[in-house]
């Protein structure tokens, strides 16, 4: 039998271990420096920081980008590509001159064209509809998945997004889908969205400030989604500035994050609100013409249907 002053010393043992595990899931240190080299090539509201973790391993990027500045606009881009509506990140900067390129949503490969898995709104209208219905295992979810719009103003929002024709409606949270117990789609609360560009990808990481993954409302569950992986999350803070975030994984340098660990890099960037993007092989990011990461250890990039792009324009006289 234990005595009591050792159950004590015991309990005292497991906490102390529990949470040093709680706080290093929560804080993730990336000793961020920005990259001096090709910040000196861009202008004033473009920020890029390079971070590093030796013990997890883990390498990523982020850029900061100011979102309502008249010389800057960020856009949601789809390849040109007559042959199967796909290209490299490199090739949508090259092709559109655009000093900031990441890539966006999913898309199925195997498909020739490619065709998009979700929502994509270009120049206010409707190039794919949103996923309204997800079926696993012959259960059938109603589903809205995480998406970011992009206003006239330059200003960025993400919501859970359905759409009626072409028109846009955002809800301030999903439904409450679970394993095999599928939620029914709020009878009010969507609100018509006014964006001029639209991604969906997902799951939602962080909304109003706290961490808050919806990748079972999204019903990603019964997928690689929520495994770790390279990977890229959008989102922004509250000085009206654009977060994008590139890790690599798959590598011995960096072993890629899951998506709390996503998350809370995120959080520690600032972000107020923040979802996840396509990632793996597609998690790409190009700055002023350089590939900045290395995606899945090395340079071959992989040919995506969609990107984000910032652009630089001509200043207003």
């Amino acid at each position: 039998m234990f005595s009591k002053n050792k159950i004590d010393v015991l309990f005292a043992a497991i906490w102390l271990v529990f949470s040093a595990s709680f706080t290093q899931a929560q804080q993730i240190d990336m000793h961020w420096q920005p990259v001096d080299s090709i910040n000196a090539t861009l202008p004033e509201g473009i920020r890029l920081f390079a971070g590093q973790n030796d013990a997890l391993p883990l390498r990523a990027w982020y850029v900061r980008i100011a979102e309502k500045r008249s010389d800057l606009a960020t856009r949601v881009v789809l390849s040109d590509d007559s042959s199967d509506l796909r290209e490299t990140i490199s090739s949508f900067a090259s092709d559109l001159g655009a000093a900031v390129v990441v890539n966006g949503g999913y898309f199925d490969m195997r498909a020739r064209p490619a065709t998009h898995a979700g929502l994509l709104y270009i120049d206010g209208k409707l190039v794919a509809p949103a996923t309204h219905n997800v079926t696993r295992d012959t259960v059938s979810y109603p589903t809205a998945r995480a998406a970011i719009g992009f206003f006239g103003d330059g200003s960025a929002d993400i919501a859970w997004v359905s759409n009626r024709n072409n028109s846009l409606f955002a809800w301030p949270s999903p439904p409450a889908n679970r394993p095999d117990q599928p939620a029914a789609f709020p009878e009010a609360g969507a609100v018509y969205w006014p964006v001029r560009d639209a991604i969906a990808a997902g799951p939602g990481l962080i909304s109003e400030r706290r961490i808050h993954i919806t990748s079972d409302e999204e019903v990603f569950f019964v997928s690689s989604i929520p495994k770790t992986h390279p990977r890229t999350a959008i989102g922004y803070n509250t000085e009206d500035e654009l977060l994008i975030l590139v890790v690599d994984g798959r590598q011995p340098e960096s072993r890629g994050v899951d998506l709390q660990e996503l998350a809370v890099l995120m959080l520690e960037l600032g972000a107020v609100e923040a979802m996840n993007l396509d990632g793996g092989g597609s998690s790409a990011l190009v700055v002023n013409g350089n590939l900045i990461n290395r995606p899945t250890g090395g340079v071959v990039e992989r040919e995506v249907m969609s990107a984000i792009a910032t652009f630089v324009l001509p200043k207003q006289k």
